[in-house]
C-alpha cells in the first residue's frame, strides 16, 4: 500500500470490534496491532514482558504510584507508554496498520491518514455472541460485559481527555448489530475506501 493508511479500532465488548479489526487488516493487508503489540516492544526493545501482560489496558493506581523528574513507579503508566510511543514512531515512519484500543484515536489524531472508528453494539446481541463464544450463561456474560467495558472505560478516560465511546472523539461510530459483522466490515472498507484516496 503506496498511501499510508492507519485504522484505529474502539469497540465495547461483545460487539465483535476486535473481529472486525482483524478483517479490516486483513482487507488492506496491513498488520494488526493488539495484544501482539506486547511482542512487537519486547522483540525491538529486548525486554521479558511476560509479566507485564496483566497489566495490558490496566489504568494505573494513583494512589499507589508517583512521578518523580518524568519517571513513574507504575508499571501499568510504563507500560502504556511504552505502547504509545511505539504506534506514534509506527505512524511517523509511515507504516500502515489496524490498531485495535490503546487510546489510539487519541494518540494518533495528528496523523492526517487516521481513521478513526467506534464498534458498540446492542446489549442483547452482546450477551449472545459473550455467550456462544465463551460458554457462558445469560448471567455471566452480562457480568463479563459490564466488567470488560468499564476497565477499557477508566484507562481510556484516565489517558485521554476525550471520553471512550462518545462519537464526537471518532470519524465514524457504528452499531455492530444491525448489519452483523459482514455488514459492517463491508460498510467500513466503502467509507475508508472514499477517505483514503
Amino acid at each position: 500500500m503506496e498511501k499510508q493508511l492507519i485504522i484505529s479500532v474502539g469497540r465495547e465488548y461483545g460487539s465483535g470490534g476486535h473481529e472486525i479489526a482483524e478483517r479490516l487488516s486483513k482487507h488492506y493487508g496491513i498488520q494488526l496491532f493488539d495484544h501482539n503489540l506486547l511482542d512487537e516492544i519486547a522483540a525491538e526493545k529486548h525486554l521479558d514482558m511476560r509479566n507485564l501482560r496483566g497489566l495490558d489496558e490496566k489504568h494505573r493506581s494513583r494512589l499507589a504510584s508517583r512521578t518523580v523528574r518524568g519517571y513513574s513507579s507504575s508499571p501499568e503508566e510504563n507500560l502504556y507508554l511504552l505502547q504509545f510511543d511505539y504506534l506514534k514512531n509506527k505512524a511517523s515512519s509511515g507504516e500502515s496498520f489496524v490498531v485495535v484500543g490503546r487510546c489510539s484515536e487519541t494518540i494518533l489524531k495528528e496523523c492526517d491518514s487516521m481513521i478513526s472508528i467506534f464498534v458498540l453494539g446492542d446489549m442483547d446481541k452482546k450477551i449472545e455472541r459473550i455467550m456462544r463464544l465463551y460458554q457462558l450463561s445469560k448471567d455471566q456474560a452480562v457480568w463479563k460485559i459490564r466488567e470488560k467495558d468499564m476497565k477499557r472505560k477508566r484507562y481510556h478516560n484516565d489517558h485521554c481527555d476525550g471520553k471512550w465511546g462518545d462519537s464526537r472523539n471518532y470519524d465514524l461510530c457504528i452499531n455492530s448489530s444491525k448489519l452483523g459483522i459482514d455488514g459492517t466490515v463491508a460498510l467500513l472498507t466503502e467509507y475508508i475506501d472514499k477517505r483514503h484516496i
